[in-house]
């Protein structure tokens, strides 16, 4: 039998008599949840040694912080190995120098004898993309390899990762060691007018696109396009609009670009301004397209505004530019929110009687739809006899739709069973959403084992990692189940790989803890809760 554990940062809580939940609690469970928690090394890949008592298919899994990634099955054409990719992530190590990183990979033989491709090296950069010094040491490291030569993606990459960390000066640099060997490309433009604006910075995205001469690049419709669609992501609509204004005179504006206003203004609230454009478009000689409606659709559904929407979608029909299966499943997943499953169900079938092809999206969203409203055997037929029929392809948000539509009903086995068939099947794989219905069906009968044994398939046979939704589930769940010991380990977890929490999160955890007088614990919380901008705050 494993060994009973004590949450590593379990702070002298308070006797409690027991519940469901701590009866049940066996000591594989107390195993499996410290391992979860302590066995990972430093923001690097997790190398899983349990005991013998519990064998592990694989040695190396990508870090529980990092959503949703895996181990590259093929890091590059001469199949190198999963030991090969631990060896160079282990040799850079952990935020140090760059100039650090290129000389711990450059005297290491394993790495010296790898054979270096641009999928590898994309790879590495992507793995470091939140750490700006170990992706230039690798980048160094990579050109100076024997044969190799950087492809302009990854000089783009690395662009984009200094703009991230928000090193201008070095990423200026870079960009003209670029200008200089005639590498910049729109591309390369594009990534770094989004980061200076992403950063409010929106005047130095402008300088940038004044200064595309420089580079070699023309001042056009496609390069105005690229600059208008960053300053409307990043809310800066009217500075946008005076840009079309002064540069129109000279630069014609295409459907895009109206397009792109539409998505702007509907992105800041202001969709009268949006229909405004749809006129203005159709003045300069453009249809209005069927992103065009869809996306004033989308802001109105986000309104709630229902009775605008079929207003639209009338128009749309009238005009010739009908609607398509984006649109009615816009329409159907707010509808949805609404908790109007019923009249989601009629949009489908006026969807269906236009003739609109469906996709695995809308099929996806039906699947939900039919699920909420009670309605499991036609969910279950629209997934095992019409999506196969029409040749519309099953993913795995439509094996979740389903999984979660038999764990909300009380059918845990069928939802067992259908996870394996999933498995069986590798159409695709599970992801951290999969199993949320699972853990949350075995919560609510108490089986907590079963959590345990459910989190360590994750990690081991699927090599999936918890992302944040994963953590706030489980955390909130613990506090429930009375184990806010293990929901604080979790929350110190969370933190160590900077994984930022909700403010309710934290309220809801400093809540337990303080019951329990978990004194260090609280003020470790409200410490976190100054000094940390947390997500979602509550209002």
């Amino acid at each position: 039998m494993d060994p009973i554990i004590t949450p590593p940062c379990q702070l002298s809580p308070a006797r409690r008599p027991p519940s469901v939940f701590t009866i049940s609690l066996c000591s594989g469970f107390r195993f499996i949840m410290s391992w979860l928690v302590r066995n990972r090394i430093g923001d690097t890949l997790l190398r899983l040694k349990p005991p013998a008592s519990i064998a592990l298919s694989s040695a190396l899994i990508e870090n529980l912080s990092t959503a949703s990634e895996r181990l590259p099955e093929s890091l590059d054409e001469s199949s190198q190995s999963e030991e090969i990719w631990n060896v160079i992530v282990g040799r850079v190590g952990d935020r140090v120098s760059e100039d650090e990183v290129f000389h711990r990979l450059s005297n290491d033989e394993v790495c010296n004898s790898v054979n270096l491709s641009d999928g590898l090296v994309h790879k590495l950069l992507h793995r470091f993309r939140d750490d700006w010094r170990s992706a230039l040491g690798v980048l160094k490291w990579a050109e100076s390899c024997k044969g190799h030569k950087h492809s302009n993606e990854s000089f783009d990459m690395a662009v984009d990762i200094l703009g991230k960390a928000k090193k201008w000066d070095r990423m200026k640099e870079f960009v003209e060691m670029m200008r200089r060997d005639k590498l910049v490309t729109l591309n390369t433009i594009a990534k770094i007018m989004r980061r200076f604006a992403g950063a409010g910075e929106w005047e130095e995205a402008v300088k940038i696109f004044d200064s595309l001469g420089g580079f070699g690049l023309e001042k056009n419709t496609e390069s105005m396009n690229l600059l208008l669609d960053t300053l409307c992501k990043e809310k800066r609509v009217e500075q946008a609009r005076a840009v079309l204004l002064e540069l129109k005179s000279h630069i014609t504006p295409n459907a895009h670009t109206f397009n792109i206003f539409i998505h702007g203004w509907c992105k800041a609230n202001r969709v009268e301004e949006a229909l405004w454009t749809i006129q203005e478009m159709k003045g300069h000689g453009f249809r209005p397209c069927v992103i065009s409606y869809t996306t004033i659709i989308r802001c109105y559904c986000q309104h709630s505004d229902f009775i605008k929407v079929y207003e639209i979608l009338s128009e749309m029909e009238a005009n010739g530019s009908p609607p398509n299966s984006i649109t009615y499943t816009t329409i159907m997943s707010s509808l949805n929110a609404q908790k109007e499953f019923e009249e989601s169900l009629r949009v489908a079938t006026r969807m269906k009687r236009s003739g609109c092809e469906p996709d695995t999206l809308f099929y996806n969203c039906l699947i939900h739809t039919l699920a909420r409203a009670g309605r499991l055997q036609e969910a279950e037929r629209v997934f095992r006899v019409e999506m196969p029929e029409l040749g519309v392809c099953i993913n795995t948000s439509t094996y979740n739709s389903m999984i979660a539509m038999y764990c909300h009903h009380d059918e845990e086995e069928k939802a067992v069973e259908l996870l394996r068939e999933m498995e069986s099947s590798k159409l695709c794989d599970p992801d951290v959403h999969t199993y949320h219905s699972l853990l949350r069906s075995c919560f609510k009968r108490g089986d907590v084992v079963e959590v345990g044994r459910l989190l360590k398939e994750m990690v081991t046979r699927h090599h999936l990692s918890l992302d944040e939704s994963t953590y706030t589930f489980l955390i909130q769940r613990f506090c429930r189940a009375n184990m806010c010991e293990w929901a604080y380990s979790l929350f110190e977890e969370m933190i160590s790989q900077d994984i930022t929490p909700r403010h309710r999160t934290c309220l809801l955890l400093l809540e337990e803890v303080k019951k329990k007088h978990m004194n260090e614990s609280a003020e470790r919380i409200e410490h976190i809760m100054k000094t940390v901008k947390l997500s979602a705050p509550v209002k």
